[in-house]
C-alpha cells in the first residue's frame, strides 16, 4: 500500500482532475430516494442526455465510482458537503462526456485509437493527466516513467482492486481529455480569422468621425391607433416559439414565522453570563472554562489594536484602552466579555526559510546544519543538498517559504513569529524535522492574547412553542387551500411574500437551505396551501401555490401579455419612423429636423466607430454615410436617428496585433459556448435539483 500512501501525500493538483466541477450539485433526500426507487417514470429520472434517460440508479452508480476514486486518493471515506457536491458534479460531467461530447467528437471525425492511448500512457507523448499526478513523480518532483511502469506492474498483484479502479479511471480520463484536445484544436482552426477579416477589422477600428445627429425619441404614451389582434399574437407565437421556452416554475405566496428570542430569554441569558463573570475574570484554566461556558473557544491569536472590532468594537476599545477585564457588553442578542491573557511586542509577519529532514538521523543532521548556518553556511545550498522539500523556493531561492503571518501560517510553524531574526533553530512538525531560519521580521507592535466570553441568546422552549402556535393558527385557518390562505392573511395581518420559484430555488429572502418549501410547492396542486414547513429549526413556513408552469413552452395564453407588449412597441416604433421619414423629406438640414421635432442637434468630433457609448444603429449610419452627406432616418432602441457625417479620419492606433487578439477573444468566447450548444442540440435535461 506504499504507492497509495504516496498518492495521499502528493495529492495536490490531482484533486482538480479527480473531482472536476461540472454543472450543478444535489443532495439526495431519503424520502425522495425511496419514491424514486419505486418508480421508473421520468419524474424520478435525474436527467436526460441525447435521448437517453439517466435514472437515479444510473446516476448513483456513477457517483459510487467517483466516491471510490476519491477514497483511494484521500485514504478516507469521510466526506463533507462540498466534497459530496464535487463528486456528484464529476459524476454528471462523466455522463455528459460519455453520452454527448465523445459522440459529437466522433461525428466531427475525431478518433482516439489504441496506439494513441498507448503513447499517451506509456509512450513518448505522456498525457498531462499523468504528468500532473504526484503518484508518478521522482524524488525531485518530475514525472518518472519508471514510477508509472512500477504502478502498472503492481495492478494484478493488488488484491484490493484499488489499483485497477484507479488505472481504469485514469485511462478513461486520458481518453476523454484527448477528445477534448482534438475537438478544441479543430474548433479553433475553424474559427480562425483570415487576413481579409483582420484587415476589415483594422480599417473599421482605425476610423474616427466628426458627425452631427438628431434623435427623435419614441413617445412615452402609446398611439391610440395601435391595435394588436389575436391573429397577430398567434402569428408571432408560432414564429418565435423558442422565445417562450421555460423551465418548470411555480408562482407561490408564503408567510414565515421566525423564532426570535423573547425579552425573557435575553434577560435569562444576561443573568447566566453575570453568574459566571467572576469566574471568567479569575480562572486559571481559561481553556476549560470557555469550552464549558462560551460559544467561542480560547485561541492563541495575538490581537493588535483594531482587530477585535470585527468581533465587538467596545471590547476592542476597552482591551486596548487599558482594561485587563471588560464588563459584560451586549450587542444585538449576544453578550461579550474580554480578558487579557498576555501582552507582548509581536511582528505582523516573518520571512521564513527551512530545510526539511526525515529519517532516523534527522535530529543529529539538523543540529549539525544549525551549526553550519551559524558559521555562515549558505542556506539555499544546504537546502539543495539535504532538504526533502525541493519544491519550496520563494523568489527562486531554494528553502525559502516566504512571508508568514498568524492568518497565513504553516501548521507547526507558529513559533516563528517570536523567533529572533538570523538565528537558526530546530523545529519538529507533523512533516518531519526542520532547520528553520527567520531572515526578516516586520517591526514588532503591541499585541495581546485575549480570552473572549461570548454567549448568544437562544429562544427558550416556551418562545419556540409560542411562534409555532402562531404558525399553527394561520395553517388551521388556511385549511390547505389558497382561498383559506387569503382568509388567514386577513385574520392574522401577517405579511405575505410572493415569489416565482424553480426546482433549484433554495433561498427564500434571507432564509437559506429552505428546499423543503420548494419540494412541497412542486408536489402540490394549484390552489393548495401547506401545513407548517419547518426550516432550520427556527423558521415556520406556510405556502400556497397560485400558478404552475411545466417545463417546455409557455402556452399562448401565458405568453399573450408579453407578445402584445412586444408587438405594440414595434408598431409604435414603425409609426415614429414613418412620421420622421415623411417630415424629413421636406427639410433641408439637421437643425430644421431638430426644430420640427422639438429636439436638439448633437455633435461629436473624433468619435471612434467602435465606441460602445453609441447605439449600434447610429454607428452604422455614420459608417455607411459618405462625408458631407446626411443619412436616411433609422430606428434604434431609444428613438429614430438621422446623422450627417462631416469628416472621417483613418489612424493607425488599432494594430494587427489588436485585431488578432480580438479575433482570438471571439474564438475563445465561441469555444466556451460549445458545450452549451451541444447540450441544447442533444436536449440535455438536468433534473438533479429534484433530489437536492
Amino acid at each position: 500500500m506504499a504507492v497509495l500512501e504516496k498518492i495521499r501525500v502528493k495529492f495536490g493538483l490531482a484533486i482538480s482532475i479527480i473531482i472536476a466541477l461540472a454543472l450543478l450539485s444535489f443532495i439526495i433526500d431519503p424520502g425522495t430516494l425511496e419514491s424514486a426507487l419505486q418508480s421508473m417514470s421520468s419524474k424520478y429520472d435525474v436527467g436526460r442526455i441525447a435521448g437517453k434517460s439517466v435514472s437515479y440508479t444510473d446516476f448513483q452508480e456513477e457517483v459510487d465510482k467517483f466516491t471510490s476514486i476519491n477514497e483511494i486518493m484521500t485514504g478516507s471515506s469521510v466526506q463533507n458537503e462540498d466534497s459530496q457536491k464535487q463528486i456528484r458534479n464529476a459524476a454528471w460531467q462523466s455522463l455528459l462526456d460519455k453520452f454527448m461530447f465523445v459522440k459529437n467528437a466522433k461525428a466531427a471525425g475525431i478518433n482516439v485509437g489504441e496506439d494513441e492511448m498507448i503513447d499517451l500512457t506509456t509512450g513518448d507523448n505522456i498525457s498531462p493527466v499523468l504528468l500532473q499526478m504526484g503518484l508518478f513523480s521522482d524524488e525531485n518532483g518530475y514525472f518518472s516513467s519508471e514510477a508509472l511502469v512500477d504502478f502498472v506492474q503492481q495492478i494484478d498483484a493488488d488484491q484490493t482492486g484499488q489499483y485497477r479502479t484507479l488505472w481504469n479511471y485514469l485511462q478513461n480520463t486520458i481518453y476523454t481529455q484527448q477528445n477534448y484536445t482534438k475537438y478544441g484544436a479543430l474548433f479553433n482552426a475553424a474559427t480562425k480569422s483570415n487576413n481579409l477579416q483582420l484587415a476589415e477589422d483594422m480599417a473599421f477600428n482605425n476610423t474616427t468621425a466628426d458627425f452631427d445627429y438628431v434623435i427623435v425619441r419614441y413617445p412615452a404614451q402609446r398611439d391610440s391607433s395601435i391595435t394588436v389582434t389575436t391573429a397577430d399574437v398567434k402569428k408571432y407565437y408560432k414564429a418565435h416559439k423558442n422565445f417562450f421556452k421555460q423551465v418548470a416554475n411555480r408562482n407561490i405566496e408564503y408567510v414565515v414565522y421566525e423564532v426570535v428570542p423573547s425579552d425573557e430569554d435575553i434577560a435569562a441569558t444576561n443573568e447566566a453570563v453575570d453568574a459566571i463573570y467572576d469566574e471568567f475574570a479569575t480562572t486559571d484554566n481559561m481553556k476549560a472554562f470557555l469550552l464549558k461556558n462560551s460559544d467561542r473557544a480560547l485561541n492563541n491569536y495575538w490581537y493588535k489594536a483594531g482587530e477585535l472590532k470585527t468581533i465587538n468594537a467596545d471590547i476592542d476599545a476597552q482591551i486596548f484602552g487599558g482594561s485587563n477585564v471588560t464588563p459584560v457588553i451586549k450587542s444585538g442578542n449576544t453578550f461579550y466579555a474580554g480578558r487579557v491573557m498576555d501582552s507582548a511586542m509581536v511582528s505582523d509577519s516573518v520571512y521564513v526559510k527551512h530545510i526539511l529532514l526525515q529519517g532516523a538521523d534527522a535530529k543529529n543532521t539538523a543540529d549539525s546544519l544549525v551549526n553550519v548556518i551559524k558559521k555562515g553556511g549558505n542556506f539555499a545550498n544546504l537546502a539543495a543538498t539535504y532538504s526533502v522539500d525541493q519544491n519550496t523556493a520563494d523568489n527562486g531561492e531554494l528553502g525559502s517559504i516566504g512571508w508568514l503571518t498568524q492568518s497565513l501560517m504553516i501548521p507547526g510553524f507558529e513559533s516563528t513569529i517570536f523567533a529572533n531574526a538570523g538565528e537558526p533553530f530546530v523545529l519538529n512538525t507533523q512533516y518531519g524535522t526542520h532547520v528553520v531560519l527567520v531572515s526578516q521580521k516586520t517591526k514588532p507592535v503591541a499585541k495581546k492574547q485575549v480570552a473572549l466570553l461570548e454567549k448568544t441568546v437562544l429562544a427558550s422552549k416556551e418562545t419556540f412553542n409560542n411562534y409555532y402556535s402562531q404558525a399553527n393558527t394561520f395553517a388551521t385557518i388556511a385549511n390547505g387551500t389558497y382561498e383559506g390562505y387569503k382568509k388567514a392573511l386577513d385574520s392574522t395581518k401577517v405579511y405575505s411574500h410572493a415569489l416565482t420559484i424553480t426546482e433549484a430555488t433554495a433561498n427564500y429572502g434571507a432564509v437559506d437551505q429552505a428546499k423543503e418549501v420548494t419540494r412541497w410547492a412542486f408536489d402540490a396542486k394549484v390552489g393548495k396551501a401547506s401545513n407548517i414547513i419547518t426550516v432550520n429549526n427556527n423558521f415556520f413556513f406556510i405556502a400556497a401555490v397560485k400558478e404552475a408552469h411545466n417545463e417546455g413552452y409557455a402556452t399562448i395564453k401565458e405568453a399573450t401579455p408579453s407578445i402584445i407588449e412586444t408587438l405594440a412597441t414595434g408598431k409604435q416604433h414603425e409609426l415614429t419612423l414613418a412620421s420622421v421619414k415623411e417630415k424629413v423629406a421636406g427639410l433641408g438640414s439637421l437643425e430644421a429636423i431638430a426644430e420640427e421635432f422639438n429636439t436638439t442637434v448633437e455633435s461629436r468630433v473624433g468619435a471612434s466607430l467602435n465606441d460602445s457609448m453609441y447605439e449600434p444603429v447610429l454607428i452604422g449610419l455614420v459608417n455607411a454615410t459618405e462625408v458631407g452627406s446626411t443619412s436616411a432616418p433609422a430606428d434604434g432602441i431609444l428613438g429614430v436617428y438621422v446623422a450627417k457625417v462631416n469628416d472621417k479620419q483613418t489612424g493607425a492606433f488599432y494594430t494587427e496585433e489588436d485585431a488578432r487578439n480580438y479575433a482570438a477573444q471571439k474564438a475563445q468566447y465561441a469555444a466556451q459556448q460549445v458545450m452549451q450548444v451541444m447540450a441544447e442540440n442533444d436536449e440535455v435535461i438536468d433534473h438533479r435539483e429534484r433530489f437536492f
